[in-house]
């Protein structure tokens, strides 16, 4: 297997990240690959966040980012994390800047091992999101799943956090819902021209919420941390919290939880752990790894 480029399995509550070293090369890694890598259960992955040689000065990296179904993706505030922690352990560094397609990503990792990424500013205006249909409130936009008199979702909160998200309102334990039946159509409703993460959303306290999430390009997963932004900052605007919440992701393992900060000055900042598995090398053409250690041993 030539062209091989080192990467590591990683996880951020759950949410299954493949960090892949492409500095020093040209190309990205293909669709192809991918869509190969999310195939095979040893590295099947929510998202790969490719790690490129900086095209902006005042930048440490350019982040590529790939959805398991080969598209790419604007944001992924799990993955960035997952990078922080890699590139940490190499250099030593505590302090990062990241371009994306998103914009620019800032990120720390603390003491205690925790990172926060400052994720940016909400959009709120329909067009940017992009929704289809003008709404003059984007809190709560016009769209229902389920017979008309007993829907049973209803009237989102719509937002992007570099990626389109539309944040139902549930007053029950988002697990009891069949978001794997309704995700991918809302995903794919005319409403989201770019398609968009769905996310489920329970208030169980003044600074807390639980919620569930249905990944634009990704399908179901254990854990989203743009969308526990758009939760955070869309419990706020709606009156339903403070700007500061803890979010309890009920689909990851532990029913792990990140910390949403909607600061003054309109960034939104989440906190929260991110965790190695594993690492090896993969041709970024074709999608074939090796584990480290793998080729040794078949060669002994």
């Amino acid at each position: 297997m030539a062209q091989m480029v080192e990467f590591a399995k990683m996880n951020g509550l759950g949410n299954k990240i493949l960090v892949v070293d492409m500095r020093g090369r040209t190309e990205r890694v293909a669709s192809q690959a991918a869509i190969a890598l999310a195939g095979d259960p040893a590295t099947a992955f929510d998202q790969i966040m490719a790690i490129h040689d900086p095209k902006l000065d005042g930048t440490d990296a350019y982040i590529d980012i790939v959805n398991c179904d080969g598209t790419r993706a604007q944001a992924c505030g799990n993955g960035t994390r997952c990078v922080v922690q890699a590139l940490s352990a190499e250099t030593g560094r505590k302090v990062f800047t990241f371009q994306t397609l998103a914009g620019i990503l800032n990120a720390e990792e603390h003491q205690d091992g925790t990172i926060s990424v400052d994720m940016g500013p909400p959009v709120f205006e329909w067009d940017r999101i992009p929704l289809s249909e003008e709404f003059y409130d984007t809190s709560r936009i016009e769209l229902q799943i389920g017979p008309i008199d007993n829907p049973v979702l209803h009237s989102p909160s719509a937002m992007s956090m570099g990626n389109p998200h539309a944040v139902f309102w549930v007053d029950r334990d988002p697990m009891s819902f069949e978001l794997e039946r309704f995700g991918p159509l809302i995903e794919n409703h005319p409403m989201f021209p770019e398609r968009a993460n769905i996310t489920l959303a329970q208030v169980v306290t003044p600074t807390e919420l639980v919620t569930r999430t249905w990944e634009r390009g990704a399908g179901l997963t254990l854990a989203c941390g743009s969308a526990a932004c758009a939760a955070g900052v869309s419990a706020a605007r709606t009156g339903r919290t403070g700007r500061n919440v803890d979010i309890i992701v009920a689909s990851s393992p532990g029913r792990g939880r990140l910390a949403i900060e909607w600061r003054a000055d309109d960034h939104v900042i989440m906190t929260g752990p991110a965790e190695w598995e594993w690492s090896g090398r993969l041709d970024p053409a074709t999608g074939e790894f090796v584990r480290d250690g793998q080729a040794e041993a078949l060669a002994q």
